[in-house]
């Protein structure tokens, strides 16, 4: 089943951004990079909407970015996939599939799952619990590979990563969901 997500207002040039996302089972403070890999429940496909003609604005005007990230139905994602051995390193599971994104059906953005990040999982949760208190529940978007581009109302998104659950969505008029 595809659910809808309304084309946000305020806007007239909105963007995909497909991402690997993981899920917390356990956080803190100032977690180091071994312990990192034990606070991983599993991982989840999303696809960050970006307002890019606003985020383009704020840049321009060195302001921050807040309204073109983040907005009701910013951050679809799929069901959440348990991490298979809670001993391995966060990307074992993931080894040899890529992440993909297609819209109506057109391949968009493609890359390795495991090496789409400038930093390792580990180094990400490390990084964020330096300066926000993590939690069980806590949901990370991890980045997006090179093919981002626009999305008009009907699209159809579709986002695979091997045995992931997939995330798919339409994009709906303004104010349907």
């Amino acid at each position: 089943m595809t659910s809808q997500v309304p084309y946000p207002s305020a806007t007239h040039d909105l963007h995909h951004e497909a991402e690997l996302v993981v899920a917390l089972k356990d956080g803190g403070s100032n977690i180091s990079i071994e312990e990192a890999s034990s606070c991983i429940f599993g991982y989840a496909l999303g696809c960050d909407l970006t307002r890019r003609d606003l985020q383009s604005k704020a840049k321009g005007m060195r302001r921050p970015w807040d309204t073109a990230k983040g907005f009701d139905f910013s951050a679809p994602c799929g069901e959440i996939w348990p991490k298979k051995d809670p001993s391995s390193t966060s990307t074992d599971d993931l080894k040899g599939f890529s992440l993909q994104c297609r819209v109506d059906g057109s391949l968009r953005q493609k890359a390795d799952c495991t090496n789409l990040m400038i930093w390792s999982i580990e180094e990400t949760i490390s990084t964020l619990s330096k300066y926000f208190q993590l939690s069980s529940g806590d949901l990370i978007m991890t980045g997006t590979p090179a093919g981002v581009s626009s999305l008009e109302i009907g699209n159809k998104i579709e986002i695979t990563c091997g045995p992931l659950p997939e995330c798919s969505f339409s994009m709906a008029e303004r104010g349907i969901n």
